[in-house]
């Protein structure tokens, strides 16, 4: 590629009024349930913006369902039998969730028609932690009491929740990559929150595992996660191909914390209601911190915000393109 390739996270969703305009005649569930709803909405920003990469419209807790929860958009999420108990782990049905996820590989197989090589497509699903951390609480949460709690009163049952989600998590992103993802990200959305030694005992394990999994589908592999700042090295250590850094980090600086690994990022996505000179200000930030090596993908430190101005998003994928090409 002749310059830094870019593209957004949630760069398919509110902001935009075709899809508002789709919202008002399907749910959430309805839209990523059906190919050729979740196609259009993958395909919205890839028409209007100057982007490098489709990422599958989907939502992280699609696998929750076939595990046997009931999932609901009021207008967030909500797990109405959330899972806190021995019994409720062990009802899990991990051996069959992922089979029971066709309508997404169906998807995948006609956004990948209708590109028809124009850019590429990936892939994604939420890492075994964030999902849980939902599976427990029963939706977002300010302090994760409830998940906190299971993971030092009860590491037993933490483990044995993480393995069937975990699990989950693997066999879907391989079947997605079967499907024709040309890449793969693990979005741990959730976690920032914890301490870097309840990360490295609680989580990376699972993570790693995951990651371990999906490195054999011959596709490149992004590994995301916001506030990761106090343990990145750990995170990174996980594995993944690229490893995604959010905003709360100047990118030179997790650069040499990295090495040589490819990273991801890492605007702010609050930026994008700035005004021009300032949102290219903080865009040429980003690129020159870069310094112009190799292994880096410019994208948000998260994903773009509802009733984020269409024509900035715009912007900043023609000034990064401007700025880097080579």
């Amino acid at each position: 590629m002749d310059a830094t390739p870019v593209w957004f996270m949630r760069q398919a969703g509110r902001y935009m009024a075709e899809y508002r305009e789709l919202r008002k005649k399907h749910s959430i569930l309805e839209l990523a349930k059906t190919p050729a709803l979740a196609c259009e909405v993958t395909l919205q920003p890839i028409r209007r913006l100057p982007i490098d990469a489709a990422i599958l419209f989907a939502d992280i807790l699609l696998p929750v369902e076939p595990l046997g929860l009931k999932l609901r958009f009021a207008p967030g999420p909500s797990i109405l039998n959330p899972v806190r108990t021995d019994q409720d782990v062990a009802r899990l049905r991990d051996k069959t969730a992922a089979a029971d996820l066709g309508f997404v590989y169906d998807a995948v197989r006609l956004i990948r028609r209708e590109l028809a090589g124009k850019v590429p497509l990936i892939g994604f699903a939420g890492a075994p932690y964030t999902v849980a951390s939902y599976m427990v609480e029963g939706g977002p949460s300010k302090n994760y009491q409830r998940v906190k709690a299971m993971m030092t009163d009860r590491p037993d049952l933490w483990d044995k929740l993480m393995r069937k989600v975990r699990q989950v998590t693997a066999a879907y992103l391989q079947a997605q990559a079967a499907a024709g993802a040309q890449a793969l990200q693990l979005f741990d959305s959730w976690i920032g929150d914890l301490s870097p030694e309840q990360y490295r005992r609680f989580v990376r394990p699972h993570s790693a595992w995951v990651l371990k999994e999906i490195s054999q589908c011959g596709v490149p592999v992004i590994s995301f996660g916001t506030g990761t700042n106090g343990f990145l090295e750990d995170f990174a250590e996980a594995g993944g191909d690229v490893v995604g850094v959010d905003w709360r980090i100047d990118l030179d600086a997790a650069r040499k914390r990295l090495g040589k690994r490819p990273v991801q990022g890492n605007l702010d996505p609050v930026l994008l209601f700035s005004n021009k000179k300032a949102l290219k200000s903080a865009v040429k930030n980003v690129v020159d911190r870069n310094g112009g090596r190799k292994g880096h993908i410019f994208n948000l430190g998260h994903g773009i915000l509802p009733q984020t101005p269409v024509e900035n998003v715009e912007a900043v994928a023609d000034w990064v393109h401007e700025m880097t090409s080579r």
